[in-house]
């Protein structure tokens, strides 16, 4: 008889007013046989999610209901919560997830593999985005295009390469990996907690493995352009750089200045009109290369300028609201920028 196969994680899910994912990501995450215990912390939530966890609780006896209580000076919410989570593990691995994410038929099978596979003690995937309106299509194709330039993966697994990052989306971590680079507490205010969490792991001399997540997981992050709003205005000037310069050269990059002043001396010589065909031709070829390359629906192309205009105008007040020193997630302020 073979000896039995022990469950070598715990997932952590922090969870503020998530009733309409909540289930569907505690389900999926008890599909995994790899993992031993399902901890949700509910985080102050208002509405029905606290009820949802009490009923799942009684039909999946590895799920823990943790209450996360008053926020500490100085937290995140989502950090305080994965903290608590994360709290004394009788498991090899840390899975951090959120809230609206499904987690795929043998998806933690996979994450333990390629960890196994790259000697990473922190894996981490960008899970499929699952895209029902205008807005989503618009614009999370452009941003994660974008992130895929500033963070490439190939950069990012290189133990040479200055560059880290990570999904708080789907975050496997070795235990005592976390517990070495002390834990979401050294990211407390940290509003992008799992790029911050990578460039500690790299730092400390840990190899990390990101990548694709299509047969991962998959997710719908925002079921209201306000809650998309708020979210990427909330993250988007950290990402690409958190500083006025780097915001200003992504934005320059990306505005069609070029075109327009092609444009402009068309007036005058008719010629410089080929000059901006040409150059909208180039724009849209690398964009659809770029949606290609992240796996995006290549009917996204339709939704390239609406998307470039988002993603300027979240960058614009991302960095404005980063400069003011306060940003807004979830009925929380929290301070920024100092």
């Amino acid at each position: 008889m073979s000896a039995p196969t022990l469950s070598p994680i715990t997932a952590v899910v922090p969870a503020r007013n998530e009733e309409q994912s909540i289930e569907t990501a505690v389900r999926s995450l008890a599909a995994q046989p790899e993992i031993a215990e399902i901890r949700v912390v509910n985080d102050g939530s208002s509405d029905h999610t606290a009820e949802i966890l009490a009923r799942l609780s009684s039909e999946i006896p590895r799920l823990r209901v943790i209450e996360a209580g008053q926020l500490p000076s100085g937290w995140v919410g989502k950090n305080y919560a994965a903290w608590l989570g994360a709290q004394d593990p009788s498991t090899e691995w840390l899975l951090f997830t959120d809230a609206d994410v499904r987690h795929l038929t043998g998806s933690a099978a996979r994450a333990l593999a390629n960890a196994r596979g790259s000697a990473a003690v922190l894996v981490s995937f960008s899970p499929r985005q699952v895209l029902e309106t205008w807005w989503e299509r618009a614009l999370l194709p452009f941003v994660f295009s974008r992130l895929a330039a500033h963070y490439p993966y190939g950069r990012v697994n290189d133990r040479r390469a200055a560059v880290a990052a990570a999904n708080g989306q789907y975050l496997l971590i070795r235990r005592e990996a976390y517990q070495a680079i002390g834990g979401h507490r050294a990211v407390a205010s940290d509003v992008l907690e799992d790029v911050a969490l990578a460039r500690r792991v790299k730092a400390g001399g840990f190899a990390l493995y990101f990548a694709p997540g299509d047969q991962i997981a998959q997710t719908r992050m925002y079921r209201s352009f306000s809650a998309m709003w708020e979210g990427w205005t909330k993250n988007l000037y950290p990402l690409v750089g958190a500083s006025p310069l780097a915001a200003a050269a992504e934005l320059l990059g990306l505005l069609p200045i070029p075109e327009l002043a092609c444009l402009v001396l068309a007036f005058v010589y008719p010629i410089f009109y080929w000059g901006v065909a040409l150059l909208l031709l180039s724009r849209t070829a690398a964009y659809y290369r770029s949606l290609s390359a992240n796996r995006f629906p290549k009917s996204s192309i339709l939704y390239w300028v609406p998307g470039m205009a988002l993603y300027c105008a979240a960058l614009a007040a991302s960095a404005g609201r980063h400069a003011n020193g306060t940003i807004a997630w979830k009925g929380r302020t929290y301070p920024v920028g100092s």
